[in-house]
């Protein structure tokens, strides 16, 4: 019979045996699982999150490349558009100068022009004058007994008269 005493099934010490079993399992699932299960819980949480602000990030990233692109496609139009408005209005600056040039130089040259004809008419006065002088007094010498006085100035006159039109016809 002592072969059969270490056969035997002792219900005593497996109703302990499991009531320890159950007990360590409570108490590591009270203790352990939960903390556990917590902590991977709250890693997971973490993760999510950092997804979402990874995939936030992109999407603003995204919004901010696409409005800088547009930004930079503005600014190349904006710069094509302030270089030929710059050259126009050089274009407009260099051709007022340019007239501006040309009214003066004309103004110049009719200044001119005017100039040399009161010049010239002052020089024909001049001459008519000095003609009329000399004339005078050459034929008032040379006729003073055979001419009258007015017989005298009709002379000169006619001969005034005759010396201004060559020159005009001159000139």
């Amino acid at each position: 019979m002592q072969a059969l005493d270490v056969i035997s099934v002792n219900f005593w010490q497996i109703i302990i045996s499991l009531t320890n079993l159950i007990l360590l399992f409570l108490l590591v699932k009270k203790f352990l699982f939960g903390p556990v299960e917590r902590m991977l819980q709250k890693r997971q949480d973490d993760i999510d999150n950092r997804y979402k602000d990874a995939d936030e990030a992109k999407k603003r990233a995204s919004e901010d490349e696409s409005k800088w692109s547009d930004k930079l496609k503005n600014a190349d139009a904006e710069a094509e558009e302030i270089i030929k408005n710059a050259s126009d209005s050089a274009k407009i600056n260099s051709d007022k100068i340019i007239l501006d040039a040309r009214e003066k130089a004309d103004n110049i040259v009719k200044q001119a022009e005017e100039k040399a004809r009161l010049e010239m008419i002052g020089a024909r006065e001049s001459i008519k004058k000095e003609i009329v002088d000399v004339s005078s007094e050459l034929a008032s010498k040379l006729i003073m007994r055979e001419l009258n006085k007015d017989d005298h100035k009709e002379l000169i006159n006619d001969f005034i008269d005759k010396v201004g039109e060559s020159d005009d016809t001159t000139v």
